[in-house]
């Protein structure tokens, strides 16, 4: 069996490097690890569900019908917000070609100049001028570029990704340039979500108190004591991660720049990104323009694939074609040639009345060794 290639067209998501998986077509992008993002959504599926089944029919007849609409539009902005963060691309910068990467070696080296055996090459660096301030480039070793400001690579997706902040394992992606304010709108309104829920809980067990007593209460709502708990542990941390993010963004900081003190310290400058003012840094994280993706996950490219060939001939192909003419055929018919594979000749013998061939001439038969012995001894005689 013989191999030949055969080009196709596919998604470039299907051949984008790094650790993500895609679904829908490359609609869907998110990082291989998704067991936390699913406790994600069962926590707050769940908790939601126990509150609108025991909470919300006794508090809409009580108190008001206003609060368990409040609940549902609430946990719709929640999820929406989780499943934008989630699905989303962060902004993760495409790696450099063969070419394009040959061409800044290339440059690397020119930069340099010949660098002695056994002395360590200079780092790989470019500095840039932001708002009159250097700002340095880092080279990336597994993609192959320098990294834009504020990019950083992430070791759990295995990419580059613009405006870094973090790898968040509860949303199941990487948070960065294109999902950072929807990532923060998602603490944000869970944040309220959890002290609505907590708040309401407590509400309904005191107002249930009041007229049945408090094990009577319990008894009959047994989803409660499991909503306050869950309620309660997720309170502060929401709360605390949306206080810290809040922070961030008035000083338009990311979190890899506050762990890493990019700005902060004796030696270091000040941030060149920041407006100094708390109103502008927020505005132009919240409401500054939606960026698109450089990836471009569902266009097309080609790709050559090897495919099994038949070893009867060198050109044969998965797609059988009606073959007409036998290679045992002369060219020229004659006696000797069957009817049905002569071949038409001319387009004036193929329009021309079929007549019967001509007989085939009759040859005198062979004369055998002793039949010519016999001849000469009867001539001697």
């Amino acid at each position: 069996m013989s191999a030949v290639m055969i080009t196709r067209k596919v998604r470039k998501w299907e051949k984008l490097p790094g650790k993500n998986t895609f679904c829908c077509d490359g609609r869907v992008m998110m990082a291989r690890q998704k067991g936390i993002f699913y406790l994600t959504l069962f926590l707050i599926v769940g908790t939601c569900s126990l509150f609108f089944a025991f909470e919300c029919p006794y508090l809409a007849v009580h108190l008001s019908p206003a609060i368990p609409v409040f609940a549902v539009l609430l946990f719709l902005f929640v999820m929406a917000m989780l499943l934008r963060t989630s699905f989303s691309d962060p902004g993760v910068l495409p790696r450099a070609l063969p070419e394009e990467a040959n061409f800044i070696e290339l440059e690397i080296e020119a930069a340099n100049g010949n660098v002695p055996s056994g002395q360590r090459p200079p780092p790989r660096i470019r500095n840039v001028q932001i708002n009159n301030q250097i700002v340095k480039l880092k080279y990336c070793y597994t993609c192959k570029i320098f990294r834009p400001p504020r990019a950083s690579h992430c070791s759990i997706c295995d990419n580059c990704v613009d405006r870094f902040d973090h790898h968040c394992p509860w949303v199941g992606n990487c948070v960065g340039k294109r999902n950072y304010r929807y990532f923060y709108l998602f603490t944000l309104t869970l944040s309220l979500l959890t002290i609505y829920i907590f708040a309401f809980n407590i509400v309904h067990v005191v107002m249930r108190s009041v007229d049945q007593g408090f094990l009577s209460t319990l008894k009959e709502t047994p989803g409660t004591v499991l909503e306050v708990l869950v309620c309660f542990f997720t309170l502060w941390s929401m709360v605390g991660l949306t206080g810290f993010h809040t922070y961030l963004i008035s000083l338009n900081q990311t979190t890899n720049e506050d762990i890493k003190g990019s700005w902060s310290g004796k030696n270091r400058g000040q941030n060149p990104y920041s407006h100094k003012n708390i109103i502008k840094n927020c505005c132009e994280v919240l409401c500054g323009p939606t960026y698109p993706s450089v990836l471009d996950r569902r266009g097309l490219m080609q790709e050559d694939s090897p495919a099994a060939a038949n070893s009867e001939g060198p050109c044969s192909f998965d797609n059988p074609v009606a073959q007409t003419t036998k290679t045992t055929a002369p060219l020229i018919p004659n006696e000797h040639t069957p009817d049905d594979v002569k071949p038409s000749i001319t387009a004036e013998q193929s329009s021309a009345p079929e007549d019967d061939p001509p007989p085939a001439a009759k040859l005198p038969p062979l004369a055998s060794p002793e039949t010519d012995a016999e001849t000469s001894i009867a001539k001697n005689q």
